[in-house]
């Protein structure tokens, strides 16, 4: 029977230089963004003063990382004209900024000859890559950890390649 991974928590903990995550879908349906999503929507577009309070959990998480010297750094491959969901992302991003991570957003048109891994993905270290698997609407499906050598290497040398072309989260405008 296959060992249970560790919990993103734990593996975050265990960083000690960089982390980097890619994000290339378009919408997610992550069960626990439901209600802040639907409300998101239903307003202006904007950043609802509550946002901060309802994402402390992972505020804290990245506060804590970049306190012990991680850097973190995140980039998202987008379609244009991006999907609402997309735009929602875009107006959180400030908290996620403000918490120490680094954030920036790359045009599909502009990744074409990007090899890029199958699924979202954390690589923690250079060393470990914790893939995000989600179902065809975007519910999470498990994650999958992988430590393999050629496995890291294609997942570092595609973030860099993203990070290098992608916009920085302050002038990227949907």
């Amino acid at each position: 029977m296959p060992q249970k991974p560790p919990s993103f928590a734990e593996q975050l903990a265990d960083c000690r230089q960089l982390a980097v995550h890619l994000e290339m879908r378009d919408v997610y349906g992550i069960a626990e963004e439901e209600a802040e999503f639907a409300a998101w929507k239903g307003g202006d577009g904007g950043l609802d003063p509550g946002w901060a309070e309802q994402r402390r959990g992972w505020l804290d998480l990245v506060r804590s990382a970049v306190a012990r010297g991680v850097v973190m750094r995140r980039a998202r491959v987008v379609s244009e004209p991006v999907t609402d969901y997309i735009r929602y992302e875009h107006a959180g991003t400030p908290l996620n900024i403000e918490a120490g991570e680094d954030v920036r957003w790359l045009s599909r048109r502009r990744a074409s000859d990007i090899a890029l891994p199958g699924n979202d993905y954390w690589l923690f270290d250079n060393q470990i890559v914790r893939f995000n698997h989600f179902t065809g609407d975007g519910a999470s499906a498990g994650p999958e950890v992988v430590g393999d050598p050629a496995v890291v290497k294609l997942c570092a040398t595609a973030f860099e390649a993203v990070w290098e072309r992608a916009t920085p989260h302050a002038e990227y405008r949907i």
